[in-house]
Parts: structure tokens; sequence; C-alpha cells
């Protein structure tokens, strides 16, 4: 009887190791939100596999920016899930790491994704986090796309980051100019983010541009977890000033919209790409705010794209709530769709896979996206872009209404 019953346990024992041989081990997430090793799964197709990077935020300040430039990716991947590199057709795994917006997780999240091996970075939706994130990116000899970080210090300095929109100088100088010939103001209100590359580094763009033109500014800083706007508000109307800027994340930007509704702010808010969100349609909507931005592009410019992306955004609800809700189209949607085009179209003049041979070919690579066309400087990789949009919050439709687009040089 014993015997038989020790037969009987060894048998249930080599059973269960049996079981786990067979049942993979799932990596357990790291504080990045993706596991720490990602290993790509041969594909059912028999292709070989290319990674391309997702470095961007699903959560923190700029969670809702960087779910919409995400998504762009993602609907492009959808259009286009293969590459052909020299007669050889390359299955594209895309690999997400959400690095929270936040600059101190940015390295963390970089990591990541140079553990999985992929051959070229997209991102990330914040300047902050990219300039963060570059060195790790760097020591890796990976190249990295940017997307919508607009602050000159993401590809200053380096070999390795690009650039396809355009930069905050040029921002800064189309905004300063709408406000002082368009609004007719000579005295703006600037607050940006304590520590924010993107925010402070624009309002200093603005603040050069508007003296430059006559006018004055009185500037001032919030902490990072504000979220009464009250006293920042009454600053602005007690210096008199007739223009509020505030370059700042759709999260800080939903409050100053709110609170500029309680208070009576009364006067015109202006604010650069990270507020052409729906977001900020759905916070301002039937609010008594007149709020003005600068963006990438206009819903409308390609029927084709947006009447596509609405219809594959609207297919899945999760789609859906990560673009705000509704099936509004982002600029940063339409940047992160052409990005991810841009990036195939490297590895073609590049011949190869291997990061080192796509970083050598974005430098001469060319792309017409739905955004326009797309080519690079060769100082620092940034795109050759000289027009912006401008868009004016609707609020009684909760929709935008395009302004003339603004080309200098």
């Amino acid at each position: 009887m014993k015997k038989f019953a020790a037969i009987f346990l060894a048998l249930i024992l080599v059973l269960s190791l049996g079981a786990c041989g067979t049942t993979p081990e799932t990596s357990e997430p790291s504080e990045s939100g993706v596991p720490e090793s990602s290993v790509a799964e041969q594909p059912e197709s028999g292709n070989p596999v290319v990674k391309i990077g997702i470095f961007e935020p699903a959560s923190g300040d700029n969670g809702a920016g960087g779910k919409q430039e995400t998504l762009g990716i993602e609907y492009a991947n959808s259009v286009s899930p293969t590459v052909d590199i020299n007669g050889t057709t390359y299955d594209v795994e895309l690999v997400k790491v959400d690095n929270e917006s936040s600059n101190d997780k940015a390295a963390t999240a970089a990591s990541t994704l140079v553990s999985a091996g992929v051959s070229v970075v997209l991102g990330s939706y914040g300047s902050g986090v990219s300039i963060a994130a570059s060195p790790t990116f760097e020591a890796a000899g990976i190249p990295c796309v940017g997307i919508t970080c607009t602050n000159p210090q993401v590809t200053e300095g380096n070999q390795h980051y690009f650039r396809i929109c355009f930069l905050d100088p040029f921002q800064g100088t189309v905004l300063a100019n709408y406000a002082f010939n368009e609004l007719g103001v000579t005295k703006a209100y600037c607050l940006s983010k304590l520590g924010d590359d993107y925010s402070g580094g624009l309002v200093n763009y603005f603040v050069q541009a508007f003296e430059a033109l006559g006018g004055t500014c009185v500037q001032d800083t919030f902490p990072d977890g504000n979220s009464d706007f009250t006293s920042y508000i009454s600053n602005a109307k007690n210096e008199g000033c007739e223009v509020f800027f505030s370059p700042v994340s759709t999260e800080a930007a939903q409050l100053i919209i709110d609170q500029a509704q309680s208070q009576g702010l009364g006067m015109p808010i202006l604010a650069g790409d990270t507020w052409d969100s729906n977001v900020i349609l759905q916070a301002a909507e039937g609010k008594d705010v007149d709020v003005t931005v600068t963006t990438f592009y206009p819903e409308g410019a390609n029927a084709e794209f947006d009447s596509s992306f609405k219809e594959w955004v609207n297919a899945d609800s999760t789609r859906l709530a990560n673009n705000g809700g509704d099936d509004t189209v982002s600029a940063v949607t339409a940047m992160g769709y052409d990005a991810y085009f841009f990036a195939l179209e490297a590895m073609k003049t590049a011949g190869a896979t291997d990061a080192a041979a796509v970083m050598q070919a974005l430098w001469t690579t060319e792309y017409d996206g739905v955004s326009g066309h797309i080519a690079l400087d060769q100082t620092n990789g940034d795109a050759i872009r000289n027009t912006a949009y401008v868009k004016h919050c609707n609020p009684e439709t909760g929709a935008w209404d395009a302004l003339p687009a603004v080309t200098i040089g």
C-alpha cells in the first residue's frame, strides 16, 4: 500500500513539473508598465520581425496626449503591419512603454525598450521625458524620432535624436505675433510649470518674441502637483494683463479653464500644441472662455486620413477611450501616424533593420505625410518646417474653428 502511494505521489509530481514546463512564465510588469523582458514570438506569417519602440506617457500629466500620439502609431501599424527591405518582408512589432510623464522614470522606461531590442524609438509626447531618456538611448546606439517634443534641447548636441515637428522658438514667435498683431494686446501674463522643459522653454521663446515686438510680460510658475490656479488668475487680472499664455499639460489646462470660468478671467487664453486636444474642447464647452492654440495639423486637412482613422478608432471601445471618448482627430495622432511611416522609410533607405544603419539613414530620409513633407536639417536632425496651424476653441459647438495658418520664412 505504501509502495502504491509512493508511486502515485511520484506520478503527480511528474505531471505537475510537466505542466509547469509547458506554461510560459509571465514577466512581472516593471514600473514602466511592461514586462522587464520582451521576447517576440515567431509570427504566424513566418516573416522575420523588426521592432519599433513606442516611448510615450499613458499616465501622468501628459497621459492624454501620449495616448493620442500612440493611437496614431498604432493606426499606422494597422494600415501597414509589414515593411519590405531589400526584398525581404518584415512584420513590424510595436513595443510600448509608459514613461508616466516623469523625467525621473524616463530612463527606466527607455531601458525596457533597449532590452527589447528595438531598431528605432518613436516619442515622446513631452520634451522633458525625451531629454531625460536621451542618454539611455544614445548609450545603446538606438535612434529616436521625436514626434511632437518641441524643445530644442531634445536634439541639440547629439546624433541619435531626430524630430519631425516644428520647434518652440518658431512656435513661440507665432504665438507672440498672434497676440501682438491679431489680438492687439501689449501686456501678457505667462505661466509655466516649475522645472518643466516644455512649458518653461516655450514661455521663454514667447517672451523674447513678444518683447521684441514692443510688448511686456509678467512671468510666473506653479509647482508640480498644483491644482489651484486661482492666485495665478488673480495675478494676471491684478497686473492688468490682456492675454493669459500658459502652454502647460492638458491636465493643468483643464483646471485653468474651469477656474478661469469661475473667476471671470476676462482675457483670451493662448497656448501651444499641448492644448490641441479634445480634452480641452470638453473642458471649455459651454464656458465663457476664449482659447486659441497653435498646432501641427488641423482636422480636415486630409479627408481620407481623417475618415479612415475615425472608422478605426470607433471600432474599438479602448481606442475610443484613449482618444478622449470621441473621434476627434488630434494633431498628435496625425504626427504619430507620420512618424511610423517615416521610420519605415528610414529602414528602406538603410536597406537594413539594425539600429546603427537606421540611425545613419534617418539623416537623409524624406517622406510625404498627412501633416506635410518631412525632411531633416543636417545640423540637429530637426524637421524643416515653417508653418503652424492656429485653432480657436468654439465653446458653443465643442469643436475647433480653424484660423489662417502661419508661415514664417
